[in-house]
């Protein structure tokens, strides 16, 4: 059985310019996830901390796959998101080294919640 973490913290999603300068205070920030391609840059953090952005999305909260997860194991994130997908459940998928996020709108956490542990995941 998987085990998920609701994170308490909700989230806002930032777009920026490629050539965007990363606002000092990310970086105070407890938690935050950068990435940067060709095209754009995006900034997940807290929502409790306001950067500039040229278009921000608002209210998700994060499901944290508890790890640290093995590189050979494989389909995690694939049956985590078919079974909110199959709930009609939009996501914004985060990977780390260690681990998975997976960011749903806060009106949706609780519908998220239950689906999952429908299919044998737990939640704490």
């Amino acid at each position: 059985m998987l085990t998920l973490k609701l994170l308490k913290e909700n989230f806002s999603i930032h777009s920026l310019a490629v050539d965007s300068k990363i606002p000092a205070k990310v970086f105070d920030a407890p938690i935050y996830f950068i990435g940067k391609t060709y095209d754009e840059v995006s900034i997940v953090l807290p929502s409790s901390i306001h950067i500039d952005s040229e278009d921000v999305e608002s209210d998700w909260q994060a499901l944290e796959v508890v790890g640290p997860l093995d590189f050979n194991l494989t389909g995690i994130l694939s049956s985590i998101s078919t079974v909110l997908a199959n709930e009609k459940i939009s996501i914004f998928a985060i990977s780390t080294f260690d681990t998975d996020y997976i960011l749903v709108k806060t009106n949706k956490v609780n519908d998220a919640v239950s689906a999952l542990r429908k299919n044998h995941y737990q939640i704490i």
